[in-house]
């Protein structure tokens, strides 16, 4: 980590400016605007390509500062901060007057957080207030999860990078719609399921898709450049080494119990089995795949267990149709 109180005290000077500022958080870097400035929050959409109807996630200091966001919060809601925050948690709710449309896609709900990352922390403290940010990349590309990772795809169109090292988490939060007494999981991510049940005492369901609009639920979403193709672990290599011989440049992530097989492929990342390991590179194995000229990524889906779950959702999306 190199970020200094200096760098915090300019950043949340761009901040006050109207600018944009890319900020670690334990998921991913986020790219940050003054969550009441409308017109930063309209600059957002615009450096990312990002559709104006896809809501932001507003970052806040703490759970303390929950009701100056939003209103009608349920006791459930409260119990899930408790629990969850500073973390990889985001609660749909009702949206306050503070929180500007620009920032909802025009929703009456706003997604709010507490990241937990020391440097975000830091920032949200010294600038005062909410910051609105997804992730610091293209729309529909893979999340960055360090800071050379903003550098290299948006560049000089962020005002200024807090460098908070590696995020450690390395998927986004959960989203959970918490609207009303029966909360829903819309996005999997870095809190698990098995995580907010326990909390909860009931179970929670995970629908494919949701009437409520969240940032994620894009059919290509996390994609690298190279085409994604999801098969059966144990077709994994066979695939790559099919695909390598009709002439792609064929990569592939093997999964954990392929460990160590030679693979004649173009370029080859093995899969930790960890999934926690797991997901904190996933992202930057996807890049990592990328830089070696892939065009065509073999990979399976973990068992949707724990963090599984956000991993396989990550690789869903990233292998959604793309745009003709």
């Amino acid at each position: 980590m190199t970020t200094t109180t200096s760098d915090i005290e300019t950043a949340a000077g761009v901040l006050r400016a109207g600018g944009l500022v890319a900020l670690p958080t334990e998921t991913v870097y986020g790219l940050g605007a003054n969550a009441e400035d409308a017109a930063a929050i309209s600059r957002i959409f615009q450096v990312k390509g990002r559709p104006s109807t896809h809501p932001l996630i507003v970052h806040i200091g703490g759970a303390e500062q929950l009701d100056a966001w939003v209103q009608d919060v349920p006791d459930t809601a409260r119990l899930l901060a408790e629990h969850f925050w500073p973390g990889p948690l985001t609660l749909v709710l009702r949206r306050g007057p503070r929180v500007p449309l620009e920032a909802t896609g025009g929703l009456e709900t706003v997604a709010v957080r507490v990241p937990d990352h020391p440097v975000a922390l830091a920032l949200l403290s010294a600038f005062g207030g909410g910051v609105t940010a997804p992730s610091a990349n293209r729309f529909g590309s893979v999340s960055p999860t360090t800071a050379d990772h903003v550098r290299a795809e948006l560049g000089d169109a962020v005002d200024f990078v807090l460098d908070g090292g590696p995020c450690q988490v390395g998927v986004e939060s959960t989203i959970v719609d918490a609207t009303g007494d029966t909360p829903t999981i819309l996005r999997p991510g870095g809190v698990t399921r098995e995580d907010l049940e326990a909390v909860l005492g009931r179970p929670l369901a995970v629908p494919a898709t949701s009437p409520v609009r969240v940032p994620g639920q894009h059919p290509s979403h996390y994609a690298p450049r190279a085409r994604v193709v999801l098969v059966e672990p144990g077709q994994a290599v066979a695939e790559a080494e099919l695909a390598q011989e009709q002439g792609h440049r064929a990569g592939i992530l093997v999964p954990p119990g392929f460990a160590g097989a030679a693979v004649k492929a173009h370029a080859v990342v093995e899969v930790p089995g960890s999934t926690a390991a797991y997901a904190r590179g996933l992202y930057g194995f996807l890049r990592e795949l990328d830089e070696q000229g892939c065009d065509l990524i073999v990979a399976s889906l973990p068992t949707e267990e724990g963090l599984g779950l956000a991993i396989a959702n990550r690789l869903r999306r990233a292998a959604g149709p793309r745009p003709s």
